[in-house]
């Protein structure tokens, strides 16, 4: 992935005390060294076996990207992180799967106090015009932020963090649903059989590769389409051909867990992502329509895209 000769800034950790978390909340922010009414994405990090991409340290060839690109990336450290060292026997360990969308409402409501913090950066946000960016555990909790109710598993309790503060919303790599969860990971994970896609009512991308499977967690073929095709529009899906669940190394740069890792799928993954967020914050933008008719019948092309009202 070609790097952008836009100079960028990176500020981190900024630590906020957030009542009921078992640790103070760790981001890290990134934004263009120059330039005025920048939008904002909140990013969310995945679960996954390393320590450090599934952070606020991880990510940076997203990060870097939409900072470069005029955007100010905003990264929390969700509680699933191994880098913290919670004890699995926490209340919704491993995955913490609430409080992730909880952090992420945080932010909305912290924004100010949080761009603060960064040397040169008050007054140069665009706060009416954020996004949210969730790759596999990320995209669980994007998912939860457009409206798919979630049932906890230890309580009956059913959980709604739908957030329409967000103008954008993009789900990566996220889990399919629940009778295509037939690997030994429902086990371990029973929380991502709980969710329904059917409330998932406010507009988002779905990300999927067509070659992101992992029997650990079902044998369907594009299993992690579904939230496209099992909840109700206005959404948007952007199958990438060939990729694997880290889309070619989203998740960091020359990571090992990278099966697929490509380079070019990073550029096209970042840049197709851009294109959405830019018509979904401006409707007269025609940057999305045009990433349409760029792939779709077309010999050759990295994905196809397909959009339903």
């Amino acid at each position: 992935m070609k790097q952008s000769q836009t100079p960028i800034i990176s500020f981190s950790p900024v630590v906020l005390p957030v009542a009921g978390r078992h640790v103070d909340l760790e981001i890290k922010i990134s934004a263009p060294a120059s330039g005025n009414n920048l939008p904002v994405i909140l990013l969310s990090h995945g679960h996954g076996p390393s320590n450090f991409l599934s952070s606020y340290r991880g990510y940076g060839p997203m990060a870097d990207f939409f900072a470069a690109k005029g955007f100010v990336v905003i990264q929390p450290t969700h509680q699933n992180s191994k880098t913290l060292g919670l004890s699995s026997s926490l209340p919704e360990a491993p995955l913490f799967w609430s409080s992730r969308p909880a952090d992420m409402k945080f932010i909305l409501d912290h924004l100010d106090e949080i761009i603060s913090t960064v040397p040169g950066l008050t007054g140069r946000t665009d706060k009416t015009k954020v996004a949210a960016i969730g790759h596999s555990m990320g995209g669980q909790t994007v998912a939860m932020l457009a409206g798919m109710e979630v049932t906890d598993p230890a309580t009956g309790q059913v959980v709604n963090a739908a957030e329409p503060r967000l103008k954008a919303r993009v789900l990566i790599g996220a889990s399919g649903g629940p009778e295509g969860f037939n690997g030994a990971a429902r086990q371990l994970y029973p929380v991502l059989a709980a969710g329904n896609f059917n409330t998932m009512t406010l507009p988002a991308l779905i990300v999927n590769g067509d070659q992101d499977k992992n029997l650990m967690f079902s044998d369907v073929d594009n299993w992690r389409a579904d939230a496209y095709y099992q909840s109700p529009g206005p959404k948007d899906l952007l199958t990438v051909f060939g990729a694997e669940h880290i889309f070619g190394g989203i998740s960091g740069y020359d990571a090992r867990e990278t099966s697929d890792e490509d380079p070019v799928r990073v550029a096209f993954v970042c840049e197709s992502i851009l294109a959405y967020i830019r018509s979904a914050f401006d409707s007269t933008d025609s940057s999305w329509e045009q990433a349409k008719k760029s792939l779709n019948g077309v010999p050759g092309a990295l994905g196809s895209i397909e959009s339903k009202l």
